[in-house]
């Protein structure tokens, strides 16, 4: 059985992307999965000059661990319009680590956010991004207004829940071709 890694761009302990992430991988039909917390990665802030001391241990440690799965969930925090400082950092250090980040493999990548845009603005940053990146099938969703739409673990509004189910079918479907 194939197996796909869900995980949020996010640090923070009530993250809803990780809600997201997590929901939508448990939507998958004959896909098995493992969802991660960046907060098990601790890093230096990215540069050249940190590089030159080597990979830092928790750098190497996410890239082989992204070696293990045929596919991903990502879900993107959006601060300010872009990802979240802490998911920057281990993308970037993770690149360096192996320039496809994303192995040749299909992306299920999300975003939600309070407001209505759902993270609009990190998933255009993110598909035009990782699409570069070794992502191979790019299937994208944007959730808006989580705290009206998410409840007791599950998404509540039923055209959004449809939304979502039709792309992580499309998503499981490349991932298991």
């Amino acid at each position: 059985m194939k197996k796909i890694l869900a995980f949020a761009g996010s640090t923070s302990s009530t993250s809803i992307n990780k809600q997201l992430a997590t929901f939508a991988a448990e939507n998958l039909e004959n896909t098995s999965f493992d969802v991660i917390d960046l907060r098990d990665f601790t890093l230096p802030i990215y540069s050249e000059d940190e590089e030159k001391n080597g990979f830092p241990e928790d750098a190497k440690k996410f890239s082989s661990l992204l070696d293990n799965y045929d596919g991903f969930i990502l879900s993107l925090a959006e601060h300010n319009g872009s990802y979240a400082a802490a998911f920057k950092n281990i993308f970037d250090w993770g690149s360096r680590v192996e320039a496809t980040v994303f192995r040749d493999k299909p992306l299920l990548l999300m975003a939600t956010s309070p407001g209505a845009r759902g993270g609009q603005s990190v998933l255009e940053a993110g598909t035009e991004r990782f699409s570069r990146m070794g992502a191979k099938e790019l299937i994208s969703f944007s959730f808006p207004s989580f705290y009206d739409n998410f409840k007791e673990g599950k998404i509540i509004n039923e055209e959004l829940l449809n939304a979502l189910k039709e792309q992580v079918n499309k998503f499981e479907n490349a991932v298991n071709k």
